[in-house]
């Protein structure tokens, strides 16, 4: 009797431990077949979270990652370019992560893929998930060796998929189809946390943007991480109008060759009336919210006009923005601008230079 008890107590004890490694059943965090809180999982209380929330749209240049954080838990969507994966490696260690409990490559490209084997030689991981598990290029060979030194394989979600991270709640929503198109299979995660929604959708292009519309996914969210850099290829009018963010978040480099983002998706973020955020000309972006409202600080440039009009100012006029220092003044999406402190505002190129300033060779050549 007393060697079958020990022999069930082992069994017991090595169940739990293969639950609890990569490459359980299910999500860690959530099992599949379980229901998930409609609120997230967070604990409301007069209105707000009791616990916390943040995501940090970490400046890669020309490339994507965020980090977010709640109630202890992790997860790093993307990690930028190969290049990037010292950077990665040292924002981690800078926020005292030494694990992930999510590791999420969006799709194969190397400019979402290259920087995760940073994250990986940063910190150990609970679940690594990626629309593929193999992709012809060294980048992504990289990322599935690194996740395999921390004893993960590469997971694939479907659609419709939900897990837990801390009090957030977690869905898969695409992609909905197999596609060619590398961007478009871009896995697409809606978090929610109290009343507030963050959506992330890679470099998703408008013909998947069609396909989750007319699978009737849950696109609603306060916070759009905007597709593809800001790209003519995504954020169409259609599934802009269904995410209806009030804050949109665009990562992408100075002056890219791909002249991102774009001026027709800006119009039509700009007509939807959302907030924007760009890391080229603002950096790090990191948003926090409390459950039902959401803020913003950024690493520089907090001020900037992030998507400008051909008109700034009410009467019509172009703003231009002068440096107190060097006496250059510029357009106020120039890449170049000075630190707020240094800042003074112009309504007309003629009032800057009858105030001894000159233009910036940079935006007004």
């Amino acid at each position: 009797m007393k060697k079958r008890i020990y022999a069930a107590v082992l069994l017991l004890a090595l169940l739990l431990a293969t639950l609890c490694g990569c490459g359980g059943l299910g999500f860690s965090d959530f099992p599949y077949g379980e229901t998930v809180p409609q609120d997230g999982g967070a604990q409301l209380g007069n209105g707000s979270v009791t616990s916390s929330f943040e995501v940090h749209f970490i400046d890669v240049g020309q490339a994507d990652a965020a980090l977010i954080r709640c109630t202890g838990k992790t997860m790093l969507i993307d990690g930028g370019n190969k290049e990037d994966s010292s950077l990665i490696y040292s924002y981690l260690q800078k926020q005292s992560i030494t694990h992930l409990d999510y590791v999420v490559c969006t799709h194969a490209h190397e400019d979402h893929v290259g920087g995760l084997s940073g994250a990986l030689t940063a910190a150990t991981a609970g679940k690594v998930l990626a629309p593929v598990t193999s992709y012809d290029s060294d980048a992504f060979r990289d990322f599935v060796t690194k996740a395999g030194d921390r004893g993960c394989e590469i997971e694939i979600p479907n659609a419709g998929d939900r897990f837990l991270l801390g009090d957030a709640t977690v869905t898969v929503l695409g992609p909905t189809k197999q596609y060619d198109e590398t961007n478009d299979t871009s896995l697409v995660l809606r978090v929610v946390y109290g009343s507030t929604s963050f959506l992330f959708t890679g470099d998703m292009e408008s013909s998947a943007e069609a396909d989750l519309l007319e699978a009737g996914a849950e696109l609603r969210s306060t916070v759009l991480k905007v597709g593809h850099h800001g790209s003519s290829t995504s954020t169409s009018s259609d599934f802009l109008r269904a995410v209806a963010p009030a804050y949109g978040v665009i990562s992408v480099g100075a002056d890219n060759q791909y002249d991102h983002p774009n001026d027709d998706v800006l119009t039509r973020l700009r007509v939807a009336g959302v907030t924007l955020y760009r890391t080229d000309l603002q950096g790090d972006v990191i948003c926090k919210s409390d459950g039902v409202t959401v803020s913003f600080t950024t690493q520089k440039n907090s001020n900037a006009v992030t998507n400008p009009t051909e008109s700034e100012t009410s009467d019509g006029e172009t703003v231009y923005i002068g440096n107190q220092n060097s006496k250059v003044y510029h357009l106020p999406t120039c890449t170049s601008l000075p630190a707020e402190q240094n800042q003074v505002r112009f309504a007309s190129r003629e009032e800057a230079e009858q105030n001894g300033y000159h233009n910036c060779s940079r935006c007004l050549p």
